[in-house]
């Protein structure tokens, strides 16, 4: 509880006796409580630090609504902004605050439901076998380690363009090794399309949403060769960037061999296609998956390099240093890197939120400003949501501004603490403490977007992190000055052993008994309420802290809840699986539907993989007609060409029959799941007491659920 006082009210509590301590004590805890109106009052002087939290509000609750919102809702919401405004600027001292908040929370959904329907994009409503042609925009790896490609200007058979998806993603199966993809091809191709999947269960992650804000319009893939119909343009300067991305990664690549080079490509071009699945697997299992993401420790880490080594540089001037402005001059050239690292690096929404938060940062030391503050963070933010307040959803968003302000919220004391530390140690331990400060203010994030946390992150970092300021980053520039002398040679080797060494402490860390703890999904509420906690926390004193403490604690109850309430029964949206919750975990129908099982399991906090889940005692019967107890009733699932044939004997007997192909007409009193059923409530959980959510009931109706 001592979080909830000031320093000064603490000592004068320890000072007190008897009878005065309580009063004093009560005042440093709840002081808000006795003048409220002048709390307030005092409070919007951190109206600005609250901008995000507010528009953060708005978004959040576009995304919770169950239905898409119509012109009422959004002209409701505009009178609200519109008087809120009024009442900030011409009210009350004490209710400014409130109406400024209620204001940007207004706006925050109008923005939210403007920005979903400016990238609104047809998407596919069937699955489609046949001719695809389009322009590679995008290259990639999917987790089987195969190729995949991003289309525009797509043009699909017998599809009207109005129709059309204005993106497509194809996976490339088979032998595709003659083929050397380029951004800004035109290819054409036979692929296997449909609309993006639903989520795998009611509460998961919802893919759709995340392919409307991308305008991606189907997903699929091709066993036939891809076909070229014309190079890259070179007028095309929308895929310039591209191109010298894949033309520089592999150029790193050519200099450094095997999983190192692709690393070093990943950090410095953001163009992670070269990867390997188990590359990407032990660094997401050791905490350093975060080093392969462009954001704001690359981006930090190269203005840095590059504003450290204008300053010092221009200092050897000797007296003309004394009276050029040679921080302000660092600061431009910092900003110019940045600018140019963002280009290069491509439009991941990490990288672009890196940059607005490093060009703040930046543009405030040409101000005269302090560069690293809580207004800093608070600014970038709220552009971000204002620019694309899906952001909010993203765990990027989320770990990056979570991690900051945590780190900035220390700063203060690691300053006065570090002073009574031996100089010797203070770089090792500061090390240590930011690791364990970013790691422990990421942590729920993580947890909770995937339900999984290394154990070991925090030794892993400490580890890898000084091998990126010291030797990755700083090598990379210098082997950008060197190149057109020819003389990156030595700065590439270096920068190679700087990644050989961090997959080395990746493979080592993750190699470790008990190097990851599966985590159970947590409910809807609980990351919102631990971040308004942890904000309120760091915004507001006396009661607003004690306040602030118990929205973390509810948030950390009712996870603590979530694993008792992991759904007995699970039904994928298309009849693929079945799993069916038991004492040793959940069982499966079968080893297959990988992804959807995968997820399945890895909300329940289960490590098992899906052979050992399948081989659980719960279903047995041939592979066809898996049967299994559920509730005291019969419960099968039925899949292959004679599903149809068994179906009026297994209905007969009651109980749940799931099937993977559409019925015309019921067949007997059992409560059939099939095909047709499954398409308009997504998929299905069923509790141990019967009680059914499916994905439509959570989901709702909205512009990326409609069929």
């Amino acid at each position: 509880m001592a979080i909830n006082a000031e320093p000064g009210d603490w000592a004068q509590a320890e000072g007190a006796t008897g009878a005065g301590r309580a009063p004093r004590l009560i005042a440093a805890l709840f002081g808000g409580l006795s003048d409220p109106l002048g709390a307030l009052a005092r409070a919007r002087a951190q109206l600005f630090l609250w901008m995000p939290v507010a528009l953060g509000v708005g978004v959040g609750a576009y995304f919770s609504l169950g239905v898409e919102p119509g012109w009422s809702i959004y002209l409701t919401a505009l009178t609200i902004c519109a008087v809120s405004l009024t009442l900030w600027l011409r009210g009350a001292a004490w209710f400014r605050l409130p109406a400024a908040l209620i204001a940007l929370s207004a706006l925050g959904l109008m923005l939210a439901g403007l920005r979903a329907h400016l990238v609104a994009a047809p998407v596919l409503q069937y699955r489609y076998y046949g001719p695809v042609s389009g322009r590679i925009v995008k290259i990639d790896r999917a987790r089987s380690d195969l190729i995949r490609l991003t289309l525009d200007r797509v043009r699909i058979d017998r599809i009207p363009p109005a129709k059309t998806p204005a993106r497509v993603r194809v996976t490339l199966h088979g032998d595709q090794s003659q083929f050397s993809p380029e951004p800004g091809t035109q290819v054409m191709l036979t692929a296997n399309l449909s609309p993006p999947p639903p989520p795998a269960a009611p509460r998961g992650y919802d893919f759709r949403r995340t392919a409307w804000f991308d305008r991606l319009g189907a997903i699929g893939y091709t066993r036939a060769p891809v076909l070229r119909i014309a190079p890259p343009d070179p007028g095309d300067w929308a895929m310039a960037a591209h191109r010298a991305r894949m033309r520089l990664s592999a150029a790193i690549q050519s200099r450094i061999a095997g999983q190192p080079g692709a690393v070093a490509a990943a950090l410095m071009t953001g163009d992670r296609s070269g990867l390997s699945e188990a590359t990407r697997e032990a660094m997401r299992r050791s905490s350093l998956a975060h080093l392969i993401a462009i954001s704001g420790l690359h981006m930090g880490m190269l203005a840095g390099f590059v504003f450290g080594l204008v300053r010092y540089g221009l200092a050897l001037a000797g007296r003309p240093a004394l009276i050029w402005p040679t921080k302000k001059l660092a600061a431009i050239a910092a900003l110019i890197a940045a600018s140019g690292y963002l280009w290069l690096a491509g439009p991941a929404v990490s990288t672009q939120r890196a940059w607005i938060m490093v060009s703040i940062m930046l543009l405030a030391v040409l101000a005269d400003r302090r560069a690293l503050s809580l207004r800093t963070v608070a600014l970038a933010a709220s552009l971000l949501l204002i620019w694309r307040p899906e952001s909010l959803t993203e765990p990027g968003f989320q770990m990056s501004f979570a991690a900051t302000t945590a780190l900035i919220v220390a700063l203060g004391p690691w300053t006065r603490t570090s002073r009574h530390l031996p100089r010797l140690l203070r770089p090792v331990l500061m090390l240590v403490a930011t690791s364990l400060i970013a790691g422990a203010a990421t942590a729920p994030i993580v947890a909770a977007q995937f339900h999984r946390l290394s154990e070991y992150g925090v030794l892993a970092n400490l580890f890898a992190v000084p091998a990126m300021g010291l030797v990755i980053m700083p090598m990379g520039v210098l082997a950008a000055l060197l190149a057109p002398l020819g003389l990156a040679g030595p700065a590439l080797w270096a920068m190679g052993q700087g990644t050989a060494w961090i997959l080395r402490v990746a493979e080592w860390v993750s190699g470790l008994e008990g190097s990851v703890l599966a985590i159970v999904q947590p409910g809807p509420w609980v990351i919102p309420s631990i971040a308004l906690g942890a904000l309120g926390g760091i915004l507001t004193r006396g009661a607003g802290r004690s306040a602030s403490v118990v929205l973390i604690l509810l948030g950390g109850a009712l996870w603590l809840r979530a694993g008792a309430e992991r759904p007995a029964l699970l039904i994928a949206p298309e009849a693929q699986q079945v799993g069916l919750m038991t004492s040793q975990g959940r069982a499966l129908s079968k080893p297959g539907a990988g992804f959807i099982s995968e997820r399945w399991l890895a909300a329940d906090g289960d490590e098992a993989t899906l052979e050992e889940a399948a081989a659980r005692p719960a279903f047995s019967g041939p592979r066809g007609a898996r049967i299994a107890q559920f509730r005291r009733a019969p419960l099968t699932h039925l899949t292959g060409k004679s599903a149809k044939e068994v179906l009026p004997a297994i209905c007969a007997k009651g109980g749940i029959v799931v099937i993977s192909t559409g019925v015309e007409t019921p067949t007997g009193p059992c409560d059939l799941w099939d095909a047709a059923r499954l398409r308009e409530t997504g998929a299905v959980a069923i509790s141990a007491k019967g009680e059914v959510t499916t994905t439509a009931q959570i989901k709702g109706r909205r512009l990326w659920t409609r069929p």
